[in-house]
């Protein structure tokens, strides 16, 4: 895959963000355009090449994902608003495959994380208190080891540049109240539970993923944003995976790994990537994309 997209330019339609990877246009009130670029973050700097394709894996995984769970919760996604209707000719061919038009919805600033198993910042926090957002774990444990049950561990969103931070159930519940609090956690563990399984079963451990949520004007909860994605997911390799280690991944650890053995203090700018770790790179979110949606 050649062809890359690393900004969106829709000029018909009015932009209202940027993020690290998403352009987001609005479509009149009560609508907005999601383009999926083919930018790439590492230590929450965007770098300055793109991956070709990858936006259009994160685009049919998450709509993928969507669709299989529809049936228990409602999403963002909006059908019946064709691109074709809203956008120009060379805006739709410039769109193509990573773009969807979807409802606004009033985002919930909370991101909703489930983890099954003992990696990253779930890890540090272990070490640190023998805990994981206030959730007591047994002792003894080793990174990568598999949790005794999935865990809900929240945290606060940060802006474009910074690192989110974990907040326990609590705070959870003093922001939005313990109604919404208990509903974003079951649904976020349920989601998480039926995903892990199906994919476990197709080669890929989901070790953690985070959710988006948002409410409507009548207040019902709605799945927004990326869903089940390399972006979004650990996924790892089930054939290789033992705890003890941190296991390969299908996501961007290729170049965080490559950007480790640089002199870059992690700051933008970001550094340039050889043509290898792209390459590889892409290679590596496709065959995620394969394993899980190919029947």
């Amino acid at each position: 895959m050649s062809s890359a997209l690393f900004e969106s330019r829709i000029d018909s339609l009015p932009r209202i963000h940027r993020g690290k990877v998403r352009d987001i246009y609005a479509v009149g009130d009560s609508h907005m355009l999601i383009v999926t670029s083919d930018r790439l973050s590492a230590f929450d700097v965007i770098l300055p090449q793109p991956i070709p394709g990858k936006g259009a894996v994160l685009q049919a995984l998450t709509e993928f994902w969507m669709q299989r769970f529809a049936s228990l919760l409602p999403n963002q996604m909006a059908p019946q608003m064709r691109l074709e209707d809203r956008l120009t000719p060379d805006e739709i061919a410039q769109c193509s495959g990573r773009a969807v038009i979807v409802r606004k919805l009033k985002a919930i600033p909370v991101e909703c994380v489930a983890r099954g198993y003992l990696i990253g910042s779930g890890w540090k926090d272990y070490k640190a208190s023998g805990k994981v957002c206030g959730i007591a774990l047994p002792a003894g444990l080793q990174i990568a080891d598999q949790l005794p049950e999935p865990i809900f561990t929240p945290a606060d969103k940060a802006p474009v540049g910074s690192h989110d931070e974990n907040i326990d159930f609590a705070e959870v519940t003093r922001r939005l109240g313990s109604e919404l609090a208990n509903q974003l956690r079951d649904v976020t563990l349920q989601i998480y539970k039926e995903a892990s399984e199906y994919a476990r079963a197709r080669g890929i451990i989901i070790a953690d993923t985070k959710f988006e949520f948002g409410l409507d004007e009548n207040g019902k909860l709605h799945l927004i944003d990326e869903v089940l994605t390399p972006d979004s997911s650990r996924f790892w390799p089930a054939s290789t995976y033992r705890p003890g280690i941190s296991p390969p991944s299908f996501d961007k650890q290729i170049v965080r790994d490559y950007l480790e053995t640089l002199d870059w203090n992690k700051t933008a700018p970001g550094p340039q990537l050889p043509a290898d770790i792209i390459e590889r790179t892409g290679a590596t979110y496709r065959e995620a994309q394969r394993l899980l949606t190919t029947t």
